[in-house]
């Protein structure tokens, strides 16, 4: 058989490859070829062959058919095969496959050969796709290498034990005795791999983490040599001794200071040199400087050291990588509800973040402005985020008025202030305020009994101006119809209406295409409340008519604002289809006037169409003059017998 071609000759001939359906059939070719080599149990070339599969593989074609020929490069005494069989083993082999532990007894050979790279290829494979199986019979092997002499074989080793652990759990202690000396090693790969090995232990056994605590003051001595040393050309990256070590000491720290005093207090002062001399000119320095930052903030640290933290995370805000600024405002956002007034100081640069063009940097400025607000600031901050909500995208819309809402009632500096920031909302970007805003906001409306007027004049003047906001047309419908009669009434600022022109409006929203069902229920109902409030009540009962009883008027019947609709007609029958489900029939009341105690009674009878036989549940708001004063009064009624809606 003809000596197959070499890899570097496959990929030279699969670049050529114009189509994806050329480059298929090359490969197509080339694995026929391979197969066939293999079934011939040509030993001389299965190396080279084996190679040209892992290539296939990463090029996404299947390579299953090549996992037993890795096995049997792994077993070869010549180190070139093995090495090929170790790779392709690691690729196309995992824990799911039996055929992995037919390896087992091959990888504890190499665990114990006389040359150390054999040994680091059979180290790399375990701790790479090793199964608890595996990990369970080779453990003692590994922990051997572990006390050895040899860095290059100590640094793998610990790697190793790594993977060991976090497969079988329960051999954590059979390596513990081998962790001690491991901290003294001058091998930076050693300390590296030592300290991943630590961690690990720590996060997985309190008791682990107990035991280790007494490692802070050596780990604080080795941080500190780094970053008191001088030039080493051999693990210098931009002017910086060994980051990569000093990011995983700094995570160790952080996992060891956590919840303890004593810990904490010792890293103290090394954390402090750490956060002021680092250089931040390049990001290996700013990397440091974010590891250091989330140590000082997770540890029980002192509160000159988290301003300084939080001090850092601010200058992060003016860098011009992407990246960083994002890292620094989802920090700040955690770390705002304990250090409030240290975030505060950077309030200014953190707005400036909102007119960001990175969507990701944009939410997270939004999300961290709104937790900056209270009462000191609410005038300023909401004139920022009411601005930035009236540029910024629908994606932000909807997210922004829910938390100018909340901002707004918990904060208001005064009920006028605050009706008027609801009225910028819903103008602003009404089509995207939730649901659960509309009836939210009635109910703020109708506690703030002063603001009644200036309220539904603000409102029926937006409705003058556009109709396409929903929200703020069902708002404005509704306070309209509980509070028109204060349009007419001579409470207004400005110019008044006249009866015939709100109605005008109410009725326009009836027939405006812009306008959804649940919108033309909100203008029928106003419309039928103000039969009591206005004298235009021949009007009010021709539009009933056309309009009360149309598939146009729908109302959901899990709809807040829909149970707290009250009815009060001089209409002998108006049949309203007021859900899916209900359809109410209100006959005249008999009588407008409560009397006395105990003189009387007011009755009203309301007839239920109920064909779904659904349970009957009723809210009941009245409204008088007592006294020359208007007094409102609620009520619900949830016990009606079943047999007056089964």
């Amino acid at each position: 058989m003809p000596a197959p071609i070499r890899l570097r000759e496959l990929i030279r001939t699969i670049r050529t490859a114009r189509t994806q359906a050329e480059e298929r059939e090359m490969i197509q070719k080339e694995c026929a070829a391979i197969r066939s080599s293999f079934r011939e149990e040509d030993n001389t070339y299965r190396c080279r062959n084996v190679a040209k599969l892992l290539y296939m593989h990463m090029l996404g074609y299947p390579a299953h058919f090549g996992q037993l020929e890795c096995l049997k490069l792994i077993a070869s005494q010549k180190f070139t095969d093995k090495r090929i069989g170790y790779l392709g083993a690691m690729l196309l082999l995992d824990e799911r496959q039996d055929v992995h532990l037919l390896m087992t007894n091959c990888i504890k050979n190499d665990l114990n050969h006389s040359t150390q790279y054999v040994q680091g290829l059979a180290l790399c494979t375990l701790g790479c796709m090793g199964s608890s199986e595996m990990c369970r019979d080779l453990a003692g092997e590994v922990e051997k290498l572990l006390k050895t002499s040899n860095s290059y074989l100590r640094k793998k080793a610990a790697l190793c034990a790594v993977h060991v652990i976090r497969k079988v759990p329960e051999l954590m202690e059979m390596f513990l005795p081998a962790t001690k000396n491991l901290l003294s090693e001058k091998n930076h790969g050693v300390l590296h791999t030592s300290v991943v090995l630590l961690t690990e232990m720590c996060e997985r056994s309190p008791d682990m983490l107990a035991h280790f605590r007494k490692l802070v003051p050596q780990l604080v001595r080795i941080l500190k040599n780094l970053i008191m040393s001088g030039y080493s050309p051999e693990h210098d990256v931009s002017g910086i001794s060994d980051p990569f070590l000093q990011v995983r000491i700094l995570r160790l720290l952080r996992i060891l200071g956590r919840s303890d005093d004593d810990s904490s207090e010792a890293m103290n002062d090394i954390l402090a040199q750490v956060a002021t001399n680092t250089e931040t000119s390049k990001n290996v320095g700013n990397a440091i400087l974010y590891e250091t930052v989330l140590t000082i903030m997770d540890i029980k640290s002192e509160s000159g050291l988290r301003v300084l933290a939080i001090n850092i995370l601010g200058r992060f805000l003016l860098n011009n990588d992407k990246n960083i600024r994002y890292v620094a405002l989802t920090s700040l956002l955690k770390t705002v509800q304990t250090d409030h007034n240290a975030v505060q100081r950077h309030r200014s640069t953190i707005v400036d973040c909102l007119k960001d063009l990175d969507v990701s940097i944009k939410r997270r400025a939004m999300e961290l402005s709104f937790a900056l607000v209270n009462g000191n600031n609410i005038r300023g901050m909401m004139k920022e985020l009411l601005y930035f909500l009236d540029s910024c995208d629908p994606e932000f819309k909807a997210d922004c008025a829910s938390g100018v809402f909340l901002a707004a009632e918990k904060y208001a500096p005064s009920k006028r202030w605050h009706i008027d920031t609801i009225m910028r909302v819903l103008t602003t970007a009404g089509s995207y305020v939730r649901d659960d805003s509309v009836p939210n906001l009635i109910q703020l409306i109708t506690n703030s009994v002063e603001m009644h007027a200036y309220t539904v004049q603000r409102l029926y003047k937006a409705l003058l101006d556009d109709i396409s906001q929903q929200p703020l047309v069902q708002v404005a419908s509704w306070c309209i119809g509980e509070y028109g009669d204060l349009l007419v009434s001579g409470q207004c600022e400005e110019e008044e209406p006249i009866q015939d022109e709100v109605l005008d409006v109410l009725e326009g929203l009836l027939v405006s295409n812009l306008s959804t069902p649940v919108t033309r229920g909100y203008s029928l109902t106003a419309i039928m409340k103000l039969s009591t409030r206005f004298t235009s009540v021949n009007r009010i009962k021709k539009v009933v008519s056309i309009y009360g009883s149309t598939s146009l008027i729908l109302y959901c019947c899990n709809d807040p604002i829909s149970s707290w609709i009250s009815f009060n007609f001089h209409l002998t029958e108006c049949p309203l289809s007021v859900c899916q489900t209900f359809q109410l029939q209100l006959l005249s009341p008999s009588s407008n006037v409560v009397p006395a105690l105990n003189q009387g009674t007011v009755t009203q009878v309301i007839r239920v169409l109920n064909p779904q036989k659904q349970q009957l549940r009723m809210r009941i708001k009245l409204t008088y003059t007592l006294k020359g004063s208007p007094v409102q009064d609620l009520a619900e009624v949830n016990n009606f017998p079943p047999q007056s809606w089964q």
